[in-house]
């Protein structure tokens, strides 16, 4: 089902897409033409996700509001693809990224924060993640289980990378907290399964290149992306009841489009405060 062929088009073709955009993107965000890099970095993530083969399937509404915190589950790198084309928002990062071949440039480039994941650093996490959504009003991107996984469930959420949520209001509103979840679901149409899930997922001591190079060469993708309601801190009373909201609500989305079924509407209902 691989094709070397296949790949080394894709991978020319993403190559010579990105010296195309990212030579004009730096000078735009030399210059702070801030939200014309957004609307540039859009494109050129749905550009990518043509060229990779994905099909990008999307339910539920997207908040209008701004800025938004968007909470998802993390299976790969391809996750930024796939979220990059539809989100009007930088990326919540590992530190190790910013060192990544190639993606660490590209992340660099998208205004990406980087953040350490130790707990005695959360405080300089916060603060950097509330620069840009107090002051810049920049909607962010957040994978909350902290590291990518198998692909096949969601991994408990990290409820401190949730604290900006204490501290930030909009115009005298919290902060607006939208979970989504995501999950490559079809490949060429035919239901993918735990087995496959493997070349979408990258973790435990799987190596870049060869990951990408498998990827490449494989067909259609079909990725579900599925946003739940929003919700806000004051709802559940604690970062700790949110983050278990947004976890629950996540994994049930993306147990259910790995089955083949819809996901229905899921209601965000306030956890009890003592």
């Amino acid at each position: 089902m691989h094709s070397p062929f296949a790949a080394s088009v894709r991978l020319a073709a993403f190559l010579l897409w990105t010296l195309l955009v990212v030579p004009p993107y730096a000078v735009l965000l030399a210059a702070g033409r801030i939200q014309t890099c957004h609307r540039l970095a859009r494109r050129y993530w749905r550009g990518t996700a043509w060229i990779v083969g994905f099909d990008i399937v999307v339910r539920g509404t997207m908040s209008t509001d701004h800025p938004v915190l968007f909470v998802s589950n993390h299976a790969s790198y391809l996750d930024i693809i796939v979220l990059g084309g539809l989100l009007d928002a930088a990326f919540v990062a590992k530190k190790e990224v910013r060192q990544w071949p190639g993606i660490g440039v590209l992340a660099k480039l998208g205004r990406t924060v980087f953040v350490d994941r130790r707990p005695r650093k959360s405080l300089e996490q916060r603060d950097e993640m509330m620069a840009r959504l107090g002051k810049t009003g920049e909607s962010m991107i957040l994978f909350p289980e902290g590291t990518s996984n198998d692909g096949n469930r969601v991994l408990p959420f990290k409820s401190a990378l949730l604290s900006v949520a204490e501290t930030i209001r909009v115009e005298g509103r919290p902060l607006s907290v939208q979970p989504l979840s995501l999950a490559y679901t079809r490949l060429d149409g035919i239901p993918v399964g735990n087995g496959w899930r493997a070349f979408y997922a990258w973790y435990g001591d799987m190596t870049l290149v060869p990951h990408l190079w498998a990827f490449l060469g494989l067909g259609t993708t079909t990725v579900e992306v599925d946003f739940h309601p929003v919700v806000t801190l004051e709802q559940f009373g604690s970062r700790k009841a949110l983050a278990d909201h947004c976890h629950d609500v996540i994994a049930r989305g993306v147990v259910l489009a790995n089955a083949g079924r819809v996901p229905p509407a899921v209601a965000a209902e306030p956890a009890a405060v003592a």
